[in-house]
């Protein structure tokens, strides 16, 4: 512990180099214990272990200014580290929206105002982006009169970036402020709601009645990806569960005053458990080119993380299967 050590052995010991070590005496940081006759600096062992500090420290980042309150005692390692957290999170902050933006400007071989606007984009606050949101849907639903449920369903999807977004959910936000900003786009969003809205079967899938049993089978939908998820036997009671409120749900959606619905038979639930398997075929199929409105929900859910969780198809078709059995 008495030893002192030569300015070329302390380099060794502490990574740094010799000139560095001058430097940190100089700078009043971390000085010699001792000298020789000659004029050479000598270290002892605290000296050495400050040293190591003041390398790790400068390594994070840590000016002079703020090592020497470390080691004057003047500020704890604890409060040091609590300052460079910060300053590290936003550094990685602005390095996230930088690269959200350049790999936006390889994918479209952006022009000069294109990446203003995408860097624009990136600090863009909550408040403008829920005001670019609104602005979008309100140009959507002007000129026709779709269901006022169908725009609140509308509208609430929409982006929410978290505190610190990864550069993936920034670069979908890019993509996704360009899209709702394009009044093509708006005019094409309009189009294919107020058509999907208003021929064929829409008229009935838009109505309220249709609609309050959209929102019950919501109920029992998310119950039923998460046993299918949990890899849950549907032939166990938990499926047989799920399996009857579905039938109950079904059999209701066509109930009117004058009729009860369609009879819980074992053979309707044969029928449906069919019809779930047709389901799944289909969702195997390779989708048909996706219009913007897809677009735009698949962004959304790129943003908020959320990414599409595809219906159970065959886990409810074997449950209803299984439901049609007599309870053992």
């Amino acid at each position: 512990m008495n030893e002192l050590y030569a300015i070329g052995d302390v380099a060794r010991r502490t990574g740094l180099s010799v000139s560095a070590v001058r430097y940190y005496a100089d700078a009043g940081v971390v000085a010699a214990a001792a000298s020789t006759p000659a004029g050479h600096r000598l270290y002892d062992v605290s000296a050495i272990a400050r040293l190591e500090l003041v390398r790790t420290l400068r390594e994070l980042d840590a000016s002079l200014d703020e090592i020497r309150r470390v080691l004057a005692g003047g500020a704890t390692l604890r409060e040091l580290a609590t300052t460079h957290l910060a300053l590290l999170a936003g550094q990685e902050a602005r390095l996230r929206s930088r690269r959200a933006v350049l790999s936006a400007i390889l994918r479209q071989d952006s022009t000069a105002e294109q990446v203003t606007l995408m860097h624009k984009l990136v600090g863009m606050p909550d408040e403008e982006r829920d005001r670019l949101i609104d602005e979008f849907w309100t140009e959507v639903s002007t000129g026709w009169e779709p269901p006022e449920r169908m725009v609140e369903w509308w509208r609430a999807a929409r982006p929410e970036l978290p505190e610190h977004p990864t550069a993936a959910q920034l670069e979908a936000w890019i993509e996704l402020a360009e899209l709702v900003r394009d009044t093509e786009v708006r005019q094409a969003v309009r189009r294919e709601l107020h058509e999907a809205c208003t021929t064929g079967a829409g008229p009935l899938m838009t109505s309220s009645p249709m609609l309050d049993a959209l929102e019950a089978g919501a109920a029992i939908g998310q119950p039923l990806m998460d046993a299918a998820r949990e890899r849950v036997p549907p032939d166990s009671p938990r499926g047989r569960e799920i399996a009857d409120r579905w039938i109950g749900w079904l059999t209701g959606i066509f109930a009117t005053p004058d009729s009860p619905g369609m009879p819980d038979t074992p053979e309707f639930r044969i029928q449906a458990a069919d019809h779930m398997l047709a389901g799944a075929e289909w969702d195997r199929t390779p989708p048909e080119p996706e219009g913007p409105f897809d677009r735009y929900m698949e962004l959304v859910a790129a943003v908020n993380n959320m990414p599409p969780e595809r219906f159970p198809f065959e886990w409810l078709a074997a449950a209803l299967r299984a439901s049609a059995l007599p309870a053992p």
